[in-house]
């Protein structure tokens, strides 16, 4: 067997961490507002949705029953299933920055790739409920990680840096 024929480990993440080195974290306080501010947004579009289709269907000649309780809570997969698709596409369309994390000066990056990509987006959005394990211990890991990362950080490979940096220069 050649030696050019022996796969070897590239470790292919190493330039991306070298870019981000110095990057400022977001912190825990703005990150939990965040979070609060898409989650409500996330609870509209979700609301507005169901509306409009309880609307329309009679005039798209479609027979709803009397005893819909369609709800938006984590007991029902409907809403489950809404929460990861709003937050893998918002993540993914908007590379990090969700309306909440806009509003205070902060972004999803990805250590890996330049690009937050579909599959990040995603892994994000369900290790979501990863976090929410054990009593929101998976939130509360931002404390104990040297990279400020909770457990959903971790499983997409990524950290929330702030996005606007005031410069000290033009404040004097």
């Amino acid at each position: 067997m050649s030696r050019k024929s022996l796969r070897t480990y590239d470790a292919y993440e190493t330039s991306r961490m070298v870019l981000l080195r110095g990057k400022p974290l977001a912190s825990f306080k703005s990150r939990g507002a965040a979070f609060a501010i898409d989650f409500f947004l996330v609870f509209l579009v979700f609301y507005s949705l169901l509306r409009l289709g309880i609307w329309l269907a009679p005039r798209l000649g479609m027979v709803l029953q009397d005893d819909i309780h369609l709800v938006f809570d984590f007991t029902h997969w409907y809403s489950l299933v809404f929460l990861v698709i709003y937050f893998t596409l918002w993540t993914y369309w908007t590379n990090g920055r969700s309306a909440g994390k806009w509003l205070f000066g902060i972004r999803v990056i990805s250590i890996v790739r330049e690009r937050m990509t579909l599959w990040n987006s995603l892994e994000r959005s369900l290790g979501y409920g990863a976090s929410f394990l054990e009593f929101g211990f998976g939130f509360l890991q931002y404390f104990i990680h040297p990279n400020r990362c909770t457990v959903h950080d971790r499983i997409a490979e990524t950290i929330v840096i702030k996005d606007r940096v005031k410069n000290v220069e033009s404040t004097r």
